[in-house]
């Protein structure tokens, strides 16, 4: 990367020429400091489990000092990333649940805005009720103890399809709860208990079924109860919505519980009133990764100011001076922040998960506590206006109006309720296929963005519609794609079919949590159509993945019998065994494999290919 273009988005190097220039450490100066990664951890071989380590294994080493192979030490690797995945995502669904439950109670600042998705959730797992308050607390305790159970998972009994069921049986990873199969692959991974690369594999799988068809899918079921089932309207992305005559209060991480209560307290006139007598116009609150994005995708209140970006725009959105408060939840709140309070912000973690060094005001998000907590973060927002003022700060004029909140319901709706209008435009050709965008956003394969948004570009213009989720997500919202200004880069085919439903070629999804929800929309597509998921026209890409939540995802997809494309190359590649497991074996067990490719048009080419297998198989 130059310096001249370190990100796909203009905005970015605007701000990283500044932040340079001031002499701030920043992401892009500390990846390239790096410089030449060790061989060893680039391909899965190096293991520091015990004290005789740590061990490399080469041509003249091919042996860890335990008698590890090179396939067992680089699956082993691989699957200790999964573990800290599903780590994440199960307690995203216990906040949710008990959540949820505590509203029922009263006990939260929320209420049950979608009552009829409730009515339904309840209705799937088998429960009755008198009243929503009984429903509410009663599906709570359903995902709280099916999560944690040791017997076969009820919810994958009742949202994954029954063709893959019969398979997961078949080949022994249909999952137990969540938390038991967290302990069943993690002792599993411990130094001299499972070193069979195909077993560990196998393990991780069952471990990503459970993640995904019960701990995401639940998850994000319980938020559209809470705040509401994503529905389509219209956003802004970037950093221009950072206004500095506003008091702006950043909402960033993974769990948007504290998110959802500040958003409630801004739209009061007592806060906007304080904000104005502290002489700014009003407080708004802006959005950053998976957290602005749950928020995104569900609300349009004037108060949300929309999405910044995603996990790598950090730093140089702080770096304007226009933000006073960065609530960090859990996940993706780089180290590096607290040096960015030099630029007038407040960083204040909001999750017991959450510390940063020489950070003391430090809030942990409860239930109980969500008011209580918000209050506290607005009036920091507030005095912290007062003493920044309006003067020394960077204003940034780039933003993009962007569509969000297709949610299969969503999606549904714009399909007139019914899934024909989609299955015909996928028979006659005219959508090609679906591509299922799940990604973070990474420095290692090139310019912040420039993959993702290259691939995505690549797959409309060849007709093949895409649904994105995750960083990635944040990435193409920025560069205009979830906008229906994007209809003149699809394909003619495919912008035909998505001006007549009125939606942009790339569909926001939501974040990377919506994993689960996106696997349902496949089974309903799959049911439809009366074939299992592998014989779909439909793949998954994360052309630019990065941490440990997307491992467990694209685990999961190959699963669910999905060809998934990952960029940059996975660190297994030190094993043939291993590489050949993931990209080929796999797929004669699931249906699903692993292909890599780091030149995005490639990227796109290979995964138009796998779509036009499928439908000459489909005979389509």
């Amino acid at each position: 990367m130059t310096d001249e273009r370190v990100s796909y988005h203009e905005s970015i190097n605007e701000q990283y020429r500044r932040v340079k220039a001031d002499g701030v450490t920043n992401v892009i100066d500390r990846f390239n400091a790096q410089g030449a990664r060790c061989k060893f951890g680039e391909q899965g071989l190096c293991c520091q489990l015990c004290s005789m380590g740590p061990c490399r294994i080469s041509g003249k080493a091919p042996y860890g000092a335990c008698g590890i192979d090179a396939a067992g030490m680089a699956v082993r690797n691989f699957v200790h990333k999964n573990l800290l995945g599903t780590m994440a995502y199960a307690h995203h669904a216990v906040e949710a649940a008990k959540t949820l439950k505590a509203t029922a109670e009263g006990k939260t600042p929320f209420e049950i805005k979608d009552e009829e998705k409730l009515r339904w959730l309840a209705s799937q797992l088998g429960i009755d009720g008198d009243d929503v308050q009984e429903f509410a607390r009663k599906v709570a305790d359903f995902i709280l103890e099916d999560i944690s159970s040791h017997e076969p998972s009820k919810l994958v009994e009742i949202f994954a399809p029954e063709k893959r069921k019969e398979l997961w049986r078949k080949l022994g990873i249909f999952p137990r709860g969540v938390f038991y199969e967290l302990l069943v692959t993690g002792t599993s991974a411990m130094t001299n208990v499972d070193s069979d690369h195909v077993s560990l594999a196998k393990k991780s799988m069952r471990m990503g079924i459970a993640t995904c068809m019960a701990a995401q899918l639940s998850l994000e079921l319980v938020q559209d109860i809470l705040f509401g089932t994503p529905m389509p309207h219209e956003s802004e992305a970037d950093l221009g919505i950072l206004d500095p005559e506003y008091v702006n209060i950043a909402v960033d991480g993974h769990e948007p519980f504290v998110a959802a209560a500040l958003i409630k307290l801004a739209e009061s006139e007592e806060v906007q009133k304080r904000a104005r007598d502290a002489g700014a116009k009003g407080l708004r609150i802006v959005g950053f990764i998976e957290t602005g994005q749950e928020i995104l995708q569900r609300s349009d209140s004037p108060v949300f100011a929309g999405i910044v970006g995603n996990w790598i725009v950090q730093e140089f959105a702080l770096a304007t001076g226009a933000v006073d408060v960065f609530a960090a939840d859990v996940n993706c709140a780089l180290p590096s922040l607290p040096e960015y309070q030099k630029y007038g912000v407040r960083i204040v973690p909001v999750s017991e998960l959450v510390r940063l060094k020489g950070i003391d005001k430090c809030l942990n998000y409860e239930p109980d506590a969500a008011e209580e907590v918000a209050r506290e973060v607005i009036a920091i927002g507030i005095e912290n206006f007062k003493q920044r003022g309006k003067a020394g700060v960077h204003k940034v004029e780039k933003k993009q109006k962007i569509v969000v909140g297709f949610s299969p319901e969503a999606i549904l709706k714009a399909l007139g309720g019914k899934l024909d209008a989609l299955l015909e435009a996928i028979k006659s050709g005219d959508v090609r296929g679906i591509v299922a965008l799940v990604s973070c956003t990474t420095l290692k394969n090139g310019p912040h963005d420039a993959n993702t948004v290259t691939v995505a570009r690549e797959l409309i213009k060849r007709n093949i519609l895409v649904l994105s989720m995750g960083c990635g997500n944040a990435a193409l919202q920025q560069a205009g794609l979830t906008s229906m200004d994007a209809l003149e880069l699809a394909g003619e085919r495919l912008r035909a079919v998505c001006e007549k439903l009125g939606i942009p070629p790339v569909l926001s999804f939501g974040t990377c949590t919506d994993t689960g929800r996106c696997a349902y929309l496949v089974r309903l597509v799959a049911d439809a159509l009366g074939v299992d998921v592998p014989d779909l026209p439909v793949a998954v890409t994360a052309p630019e993945y990065m941490e440990q939540k997307a491992t467990i995802d694209a685990v999961f997809a190959v699963a669910y019998g999905l060809t998934t494309h990952v960029s940059p190359v996975p660190p297994i590649t030190g094993s043939e065994e291993a590489v050949k497991l993931f990209t080929e074996d796999v797929e004669k067990l699931t249906g699903g494999k692993v292909i890599v490719e780091e030149e995005p048009v490639k990227a796109a080419e290979l995964l138009e290919k796998v779509i036009e297998e499928k439908r000459a198989k489909l005979g389509i």
